[in-house]
C-alpha cells in the first residue's frame, strides 16, 4: 500500500505523490516519473514501481501539475522542472540516496534537472524521447554531458522516438552511461505476440535490469 503525499512545488500549489515502501530497504530510493500521455496510475508505472519496491527500493511516483488537473497537454518546462525538483527534495528528506527514473518525458525532465540541480546518484531512462513527436526533429542532448552521475538507458529496438541508431552513439559518448535493449519493444515497451512475452514479462525484465544496475552503483 502506497502512502499518499502532497508535494508542494510552488507556494499554495501541490500535486499528489504516492510513496511505496519495502519491508526491508535494500538500497537507494527511486523517484519514478510518468510519461507525457499517462500519469502515475498507468499500469506501466504501477507495475514497475511494485517490482522496484519488491526488490527493496522505496519508490515515489507523482503527477505533474497538468496531469493532476486533468489536462492533456504537458506543462511548460519550468513548471515540469519545479514539480520534479519538489518531488526529489521530498524523497531526499527521508534520508535516502535517490535514483531518478522516468518513462519517456519523465526521464527527460529528470535528466535536465540533474544537469542543473545535482543530488541524484543515478538516472534511469525508460524510452528516452530523443525524437520530438510533434516535429520529428532530434532534441538537444548537451545537458546529458553535464550530468556527472551514471545513467542507464533502456530502449526498445522498435522505438521510433528513441531509434537505436541514434541512441547507441549517444550512449557511447557519455562516459558513465549504459544501454540495455528490449528486443522488439516499441516506445511503450510493447512487444509483438510472436515474442511470447507478456506485458508482465517485459516489466520483470525492465525491473531486473534496473535493480541490477542500481546495485552496481
Amino acid at each position: 500500500m502506497a502512502r499518499i503525499l502532497r508535494i508542494e512545488w510552488q507556494p499554495g500549489r501541490r500535486v499528489t505523490g504516492r510513496l511505496a515502501l519495502p519491508g526491508e530497504p535494500a538500497g537507494p530510493a527511486v523517484l519514478l516519473a510518468h510519461g507525457a500521455g499517462a500519469g502515475q496510475d498507468h499500469p506501466f508505472v504501477i507495475g514497475l514501481r511494485d517490482r522496484l519496491v519488491a526488490a527493496g527500493h522505496p519508490t515515489l511516483t507523482f503527477d505533474y501539475p497538468y496531469m493532476e488537473a486533468g489536462r492533456r497537454a504537458p506543462d511548460r518546462m519550468p513548471i515540469l522542472l519545479a514539480c520534479h525538483l519538489a518531488a526529489l527534495r521530498r524523497l531526499q528528506s527521508y534520508g535516502w540516496q535517490v535514483v531518478m527514473a522516468g518513462k519517456s518525458m519523465g526521464g527527460r525532465i529528470g535528466s535536465h534537472l540533474a544537469a542543473d540541480s545535482p543530488g541524484a546518484v543515478g538516472l534511469v531512462f525508460y524510452g528516452y524521447p530523443l525524437v520530438a513527436p510533434s516535429s520529428g526533429g532530434r532534441r538537444a542532448t548537451d545537458h546529458l554531458h553535464r550530468n556527472g552521475v551514471p545513467m542507464l538507458f533502456l530502449a526498445g529496438s522498435r522505438d521510433r522516438l528513441g531509434p537505436l541508431d541514434q541512441i547507441r552513439p549517444l550512449v557511447a559518448r557519455l562516459p558513465k552511461a549504459a544501454l540495455e535493449v528490449i528486443e522488439e519493444g516499441d516506445h511503450s515497451f510493447k512487444v509483438p505476440r510472436r515474442t511470447g512475452m507478456s506485458p508482465g514479462d517485459v516489466l520483470d525484465r525492465l525491473a531486473a535490469l534496473t535493480v541490477g544496475w542500481i546495485r552496481g552503483l
